[in-house]
């Protein structure tokens, strides 16, 4: 059955996109999460903070040092303290880190493309469009409250 309203529809996209996630980082021995973490400091490039990972993966930054601590355990990221102040910890992806979350993106992206068949670039640039409106709308809602 299709959904019949925006919210139904975006929870359903959001839901389909999550099980296939989750399928994809099982593969790898990792949580959806765990997953969605290594991507965000893949596509960081560089070194970021728990709290940088927080404003792109929406759970709680305690949350994200706790799974932060996993992935540096298991050798897939590299903590480090600033020298200027201790207090930050600087965060990125070790060699390991980095081929096995190449080789999950690359299967996330084969994924991604059965998903988007028939779909046109006319249809995902209106997607887009409408998307990023709303998520506009809702930003500057957050800032009237």
């Amino acid at each position: 059955m299709q959904p019949t309203d925006l919210r139904a529809s975006a929870a359903s996209l959001i839901n389909a996109f999550y099980k296939i996630t989750s399928e994809e980082a099982s593969r790898y021995a990792l949580t959806a999460t765990e997953a969605r973490l290594l991507r965000a400091c893949f596509e960081w490039q560089g070194e970021c903070t728990a709290t940088d990972l927080a404003k792109i993966i929406p759970i709680d930054t305690s949350r994200i040092s706790r799974i932060v601590t996993i992935m540096v355990n298991r050798g897939l990221l590299i903590r480090r303290r600033q020298t200027h102040d201790r207090r930050i910890v600087m965060l990125r992806l070790s060699e390991e880190g980095r081929e096995l979350t190449s080789r999950m993106l690359k299967d996330m992206r084969q994924n991604d493309g059965i998903l988007m068949e028939g779909i046109d670039d006319d249809e995902m640039r209106v997607f887009i469009s409408v998307s990023s409106r709303i998520i506009d709308n809702y930003t500057a809602m957050q800032r009237t409250e």
